[in-house]
């Protein structure tokens, strides 16, 4: 018997660890993590595979530190970006867990530059934006590198390997939900685990399993919206005037044709598009680092579709659209902007003819408008025209192109303010994998306040 169990190793998971050893470092804690530690983790295709070969876990996404382990490392320091904890709690609040949790990435050892706090230099690119159309949201970051960013994680593992247990490579299967409570976990390898509360922190990669393993307990759940789009990948000096004094903006603008909601996402200044395997299916998505540079930049162009009903999955949507692209290129494909608009795949020759070396090899040159719907595509090209009046060269012909993007979050599970389940007591769930969060900051940040109401009982 346990006072807490945690499903999930990432962030959300994590930082919810941290603060009931904090609080109660009496209690007896366990963290189911279906991964391995962070120093074991490892992706074949950055050793030299030319194609990525579909693990049965992937590196990137399973294992201690969770989907964010291998990214860039960036923290938003706002309430406004990354997750929907404004809807739960008052903004001073939320804004107190920000500062707490990005004191306490610095205590395990994050960097100390934060970029876009100089608010001038920010409202001149607002207004640049503004004539463009493009709203950019004041998002200060505190960048790690990747390197940095595994750092930190390794940091916290050794804490808390300390204190609490940890099953590593450990597959949750089904909640124990007996009288409307929670009362335990039983994993895939049929161990029976009993705990007074338990935390559903699967991340993104256990969104899948969450909605399922909620909807037969019948807990509640909210449709998100949809984020389907591309990675575009370009030379750097194109966007640098923008990222050397913001390092990343959150740029959204409304397609005229549609009116859909189109963002960047996770820009990645002198950094490398790389490709994530989701149970069989190859995604795109992109990195950089702190000591290290290549010369192109890329970000991430998503559409957010939100559907009415009788539409209840969002995943399967996601799913169904990367696997097109998966059936066309056999795994992640690329297009340069030109070959799009001239309505011609592109193939090894133009790519090789560009001004542009793809820093993702294994992409297969093809076409996107085969693969992602015409509403979502017309948005994209909108927005590449938009940003191309703030950072021009943008909509350059030989802008490329990587499809799929696409974010599984799973539905958005209804909670009390506490981040608890309506309907089953002493469940609660956060982070990226339950809908309520988007980024590394508030996932943490969700985990200390569940971790902390906990405590409060």
């Amino acid at each position: 018997m346990y006072n807490v169990a945690i499903i999930g190793g990432g962030p959300a998971g994590i930082f919810a660890a941290l603060e009931l050893m904090k609080l109660k470092p009496e209690w007896k804690v366990i963290l189911i993590e279906k991964g391995v530690q962070i120093e074991k983790r490892k992706c074949l295709l950055r050793e030299g595979y030319e194609k990525c070969p579909s693990c049965k876990k992937c590196g990137l996404l399973c294992g201690w530190g969770g989907a964010g382990a291998f990214s860039d490392g960036k923290l938003t320091l706002t309430p406004d970006v990354g997750g929907h904890l404004l809807d739960y709690m008052p903004r001073k609040s939320v804004e107190d867990l920000v500062k707490y949790t990005d004191d306490t990435y610095l205590h395990f050892g994050a960097t100390n530059e934060v970029f876009g706090t100089d608010r001038e230099v920010f409202a001149e690119i607002e207004r640049e934006a503004t004539l463009a159309e493009l709203k950019l949201v004041h998002s200060p970051v505190r960048h790690l590198g990747t390197e940095r960013s595994l750092n930190v994680l390794k940091n916290m593992q050794d804490y808390l390997e300390k204190r609490i247990t940890i099953l590593y490579d450990t597959i949750a299967d089904q909640l124990i939900v007996e009288n409307e409570q929670v009362k335990g976990i039983i994993t895939k390898d049929n161990q029976k685990i009993e705990a007074e509360h338990i935390i559903i922190a699967p991340g993104r990669e256990g969104a899948d399993w969450l909605t399922h393993e909620f909807s037969k307990n019948r807990i509640g759940m909210i449709n998100n919206a949809v984020d389907v789009g591309v990675r575009v990948e370009l030379p750097a000096p194109v966007f640098e005037p923008i990222t050397e004094k913001l390092y990343e903006s959150k740029l959204i603008y409304h397609s005229p044709t549609f009116g859909d909601e189109v963002r960047t996402f996770c820009m990645n200044p002198y950094g490398e598009v790389v490709t994530e395997n989701y149970s069989g299916i190859s995604t795109v998505n992109g990195h950089s680092y702190a000591n290290y540079r290549t010369a192109n930049t890329n970000f991430a162009l998503l559409v957010s579709e939100k559907f009415t009903e009788p539409f209840k999955e969002p995943i399967a949507y996601g799913q169904h659209v990367a696997r097109l692209a998966n059936m066309l290129a056999g795994g992640v494909l690329v297009q340069r902007f030109g070959d799009l608009l001239d309505g011609r795949r592109s193939t090894p020759e133009r790519i090789k003819s560009s001004i542009i070396t793809p820093t993702l090899a294994c992409a297969t040159p093809g076409d996107l408008s085969l693969v992602l719907p015409y509403r979502q595509m017309t948005a994209i090209i909108e927005m590449l025209y938009a940003l191309d009046k703030i950072a021009p060269g943008t909509a350059s012909r030989y802008t490329l192109l990587y499809g799929i993007e696409v974010k599984f979050y799973s539905g958005r599970v209804k909670l009390t303010n506490d981040l608890e389940t309506e309907g089953v007591k002493n469940l609660y769930a956060i982070g990226d994998g339950a809908g309520v969060t988007r980024g590394l900051i508030q996932a943490s940040a969700s985990g200390v306040h569940v971790a902390r109401v906990i405590c409060s009982k």
